[in-house]
């Protein structure tokens, strides 16, 4: 359908597509009526949504419209964390907000300002993608590096297969084994299931490796519990078998990869025995499991973020894109893996981020070091801080570290916003932005083929201006002349297109806006690496020299996690706590909606059955997770869901809702991955203590 379309009734459907950070991305219908969104649909035409959104945001009008939204700008009349704000004037923020840069720039440079965007919003436009950049690299900013989600896997995909792409999702009909490598998708992008369940009707055998038998792995016809952060193991283990099998593809390994014999001879340390010993996986499951691999084509892996949220994160994910290298599967429809299909997009960022500038070479900044950075950090100190997309005070690790940070008086503060987060109440000045439905947008995705385009469906909720608008005031206040900042929405959107990548063949903006969204110019199915490998090499790497550069590893193996399999720390803290998605929230948005609040219930913490007697523990009791860093509480929840010695949480939860100002990332390490300075969630260990009684609770 055309992106805006009139029904007999006098009611619009507006044409748009969802902007959170799921690998769905999916397509949407607005209902409009007397300027009103009414209804909220799924697009029945687009080939991946097909109709159907999640349980998050099949409300999401509702969401728009809740009376916690933030409609005008805010001064803080308060101390920093206390949320007392007064309203002002459009006009007494910017001149602010433009005083205090200017001061900052005058102390210590342009560098002293950081813009943080995180994963709020995953828009060209509007989002972390592209957002604001122009303004940043005017000002002489330091540069914002997204690391709390999945840099380091996407630095494992590339020195591997040479950038972070993989097999067509809607190919999986054609696989015979599917392997849901650390991936719930039935909570975290439930779109991808159709495919899969086609390809089980088909034949295929689905399996789940996975500490935790979520809503996915109990649907699965095998669950293999593993250690968090031990999958890389798990991966050269079964290797192991294929190669003493002697099934390896003797012909696709000589003409497709380099240095091959250097990887068999690290594939030959790992057997079975050993790799049991690693990641409580029973030897005979690995031997199991590696002959269906062996004799199974095509065979197709997916991954996600959650399972490279350790100390070798960017490691696990090198292992998993060579297994099908070693089994031949990457030249078949359906086999191959898939952590990422969003560099299948090659846009223009570049023309985007810059405009008329040159390419910014300031500092970089990340979002895991946030608390260390804004207290140690002095060359030059940040002096000004702007969010946006991003609710540290909630998402971010060590929260005792970040919140000292984010108290500082002498740092100035502006957070623009939907809501008022626990990041909001640490803000000097607050801005109320537009939602989805009431901005442009053009959006890829991390989960499909499909470039999309979102139109404005009503007006603006109160005083809510797009992120696209607020930098191009900031920018005026700033008394900045240089035209590309001042470029329209369609004007940048025009930037990112005008690439002659065959990819984006036929995709203008005019085409777009039509259509609503529009597939990749990629061939069906598609072998994302039929024309050899985006490497130096044209091949792909078991010895890679971008590895060797950055001081790593080069051959892909197993890099300890830096908790989980610490025996010594096990002595105090027995217990490796993950904290996945939650099947209500996403990251944090939605964890201030009450009926999802409601739906997601208290903050629990799951134990097998093993641990809660061993610490007295009963269902429905309330108990103290803790570690050096932090704790939280929890009601608990007995269940051999997991493991004896993992703990299973959910993240999302709003410190400032749950009460004691804490989730668990107060026990979460400020500490970096082994690749691209990634996060550490599941790299963990805690304890757990009763408090109180359920019957007293």
């Amino acid at each position: 359908m055309a992106t805006k379309s009139q029904r007999p009734d006098g009611q619009q459907v507006i044409r748009g597509a969802c902007p959170l950070d799921c690998p769905d991305t999916c397509s949407w219908d607005v209902t409009v009526e007397n300027g009103q969104a009414v209804d909220l649909r799924g697009a029945k035409d687009h080939p991946f949504t097909q109709g159907n959104l999640c349980v998050k945001v099949n409300r999401y009008l509702e969401h728009t419209q809740a009376p916690d939204r933030l409609l005008h700008p805010l001064r803080r009349t308060g101390k920093k964390g206390a949320g007392d704000f007064e309203r002002i004037t459009w006009d007494e923020a910017l001149d602010e907000i433009g005083t205090q840069l200017k001061n900052a720039i005058a102390r210590h440079g342009g560098e002293s300002i950081w813009p943080c965007v995180g994963t709020g919003h995953m828009g060209f436009l509007q989002g972390m993608w592209g957002s604001g950049f122009r303004l940043w690299n005017a000002l002489g900013a330091s540069q914002h590096r997204v690391t709390i989600c999945s840099v380091a896997g996407v630095a494992g995909v590339t020195m591997t297969v040479g950038q972070p792409t993989g097999m067509d999702p809607e190919d999986l009909p054609k696989s015979k084994l599917i392997i849901m490598w650390g991936y719930n998708p039935l909570s975290t992008g439930n779109h991808a299931w159709r495919f899969i369940s086609e390809a089980r009707r088909n034949g295929a055998h689905l399996v789940a490796i996975d500490p935790i038998r979520t809503r996915s792995a109990a649907q699965a016809d095998e669950h293999i519990p593993i250690l968090p952060g031990t999958d890389a193991a798990l991966a050269l283990g079964l290797l192991n078998v294929i190669v003493n099998m002697g099934a390896e593809d003797a012909d696709y390994l000589e003409t497709h990869t380099s240095d091959w014999p250097k990887f068999r001879d690290r594939i030959l340390q790992y057997t079975p025995k050993r790799v049991a010993e690693i990641t409580r996986v029973p030897v005979e499951t690995i031997h199991s499991l590696g002959r269906r691999i062996a004799t199974t084509r095509p065979t197709a892996i997916r991954s996600s973020m959650g399972m490279q949220r350790h100390a070798g994160g960017g490691m696990a994910i090198r292992a998993l894109n060579a297994i099908p290298a070693v089994t031949g599967d990457w030249q078949y429809p359906g086999g191959g893996a898939i952590y990422s299909t969003g560099a299948a997009f090659v846009g223009n960022a570049a023309k985007l981020r810059q405009g008329d500038f040159k390419r910014q070479t300031t500092r970089e900044l990340t979002t895991t070091r946030m608390g260390e950075i804004l207290l140690e950090r002095d060359d030059p100190p940040v002096d000004a801080l702007i969010l946006y997309g991003a609710n540290p005070a909630a998402s971010s690790p060590q929260q005792e570290t970040l919140r000292r940070g984010l108290s500082r008086e002498d740092l100035f503060t502006v957070v623009i916003e939907n809501f008022p987060t626990d990041t909001v109440d640490y803000a000097d000045i607050v801005l109320p932005s537009t939602m989805q439905t009431e901005h442009a947008d053009i959006h890829n995705a991390f989960g499909h083929m499909y470039l999309q385009w979102n139109e404005p469906a009503v007006a603006p909720a109160g005083e809510c201006l797009p992120h696209s608008e607020i930098f191009r005031r900031i920018a005026r206040v700033m008394g900045l002349n240089e035209p590309c900042l001042y470029d329209s929405d369609d004007d940048l959107a025009r930037a990112l297109l005008d690439t002659d990548h065959p990819a984006l063949a036929g995709i203008t903006l005019e085409k777009l806006k039509e259509q609503g969204w529009m597939r990749l110019n990629l061939p069906r199915p598609y072998l994302p690496f039929a024309e050899g490998f985006p490497t130096e090499s044209g091949k792909l790497e078991f010895n890679s020299s971008k590895a060797s550069a950055k001081d790593l590893d080069p051959i892909p193996g197993f890099t300890e996690p830096g908790e989980v399999t610490d025996d010594e720390l096990a002595k105090r803290y027995p217990l490796a706590l993950v904290a996945p998605a939650s099947h209500y929230f996403l990251n944090t948005n939605f964890g201030n909606m009450p009926e999802m609040l409601q739906r997601a219930g208290p903050r629990r913490v799951t134990l097998n059955p093993e641990d809660s007697l061993l610490r007295g523990l009963s269902d429905g009791d309330v108990a103290r997770i803790f570690n050096d860093r932090g704790a939280f509480e929890a009601e608990i929840v007995v269940s051999d869901v997991v493991q004896p010695g993992v703990a299973a949480s959910t993240k999302g939860y709003w410190p400032k809702i749950m009460g004691q100002n804490a989730n668990l990332n107060l026990t979460v390490a400020e500490r970096d991955s082994d690749m691209a300075g990634g996060a550490v969630f599941h790299d963990n260990r805690v304890e757990v203590e009763l408090l109180r009684r359920a019957e007293a609770a």
